[in-house]
């Protein structure tokens, strides 16, 4: 498929395993899946979690994307039914080829039907839901923190917080004490603690859904620590030989988690760079 001349440069990226990823999306785009986180990544960091919202731009940069890709997948750790609202992705024309993979993967929204499947929710979330705010009690850090519901996960945020880097260190331990009683586990974030049921992550979600979609290259961007189980699922793909399929990794932003920027092939200063980058690679196919 040619490029439009008159299309904006896309971004050159750093590394050549990134570089020929993005070779492979331009020259077989109906083999290729885009992948992306959703805070930090398609909508900014905003101190309340309810308030985050797609970045301008964001759902008309991904319905010129979409019909010409395999498929969108938008892969978060929030309710499949919170990202489409937040996201605005419900009954948008051209975005019939995206999923939503809530719940790192546990619940799944399409496009095409307009409803989330999912299973039945671990039971160690009720008891924690239950506990937790006695937890935050006894260790001192109730005030300034704020609980998360997410259903099938709870997450504790520490922004607000007076200290919120010395919050979240703080709760770490008795979270963690917290999540191991139920059979959860804990995943740290940028000034979050999420309590979630082991065995599922952003890895397993877009591993699973390249194998369903038979995907011939991917696409993934992220900005957080629970990001880096994708990255890694896509360079074991990358480096699974004949067998293997190219994939690009990129960092939305920087400043916060440098453990992503270090193991990405393009960086990316935020949501908003996100967006232009989503609409520059649809106007090159």
């Amino acid at each position: 498929m040619g490029s439009n001349p008159e299309a904006a440069a896309l971004p050159t990226p750093a590394t050549r395993p990134g570089r020929e990823a993005l070779a492979a999306i331009l020259a077989r785009p109906d083999r290729a899946v885009v992948a992306l986180d959703f805070d930090g990544t398609l909508a900014d960091i905003v101190p309340d979690p309810e308030q985050a919202r797609a970045h301008p731009g964001a759902v008309e940069a991904l319905a010129a994307l979409a019909p010409k890709v395999a498929s969108i997948a938008v892969i978060t750790g929030r309710p499949a039914g919170v990202a489409v609202r937040h996201g605005g992705f419900a009954g948008v024309s051209g975005l019939d080829h995206l999923v939503v993979l809530g719940h790192y993967g546990a619940e799944r929204w399409d496009a095409v039907s307009g409803t989330v499947h999912a299973p039945a929710p671990h039971p160690g979330i009720a008891a924690v839901r239950a506990e937790l705010p006695g937890v935050l009690d006894r260790s001192g850090s109730w005030h300034g923190t704020w609980i998360e519901e997410k259903g099938r996960a709870i997450a504790v945020h520490t922004r607000r917080a007076a200290d919120p880097q010395a919050a979240f260190e703080a709760l770490g331990g008795p979270l963690g004490d917290l999540a191991a009683r139920h059979g959860l586990i804990v995943e740290p974030g940028r000034l979050v603690l999420e309590l979630r049921p082991p065995g599922t992550d952003k890895g397993v979600a877009l591993a699973r859904y390249l194998r369903e979609t038979d995907a011939g290259s991917v696409l993934y961007a992220g900005d957080d620590l629970g990001d880096l189980a994708a990255y890694a699922a896509v360079e074991k793909l990358r480096a699974d030989g004949p067998d293997g399929i190219p994939g690009l990794l990129v960092c939305s932003g920087s400043a916060e988690v440098p453990e992503l920027a270090g193991r990405a092939d393009l960086l990316l200063g935020g949501p908003g760079d996100v967006v232009a980058f989503l609409a520059a690679l649809a106007q090159h196919l």
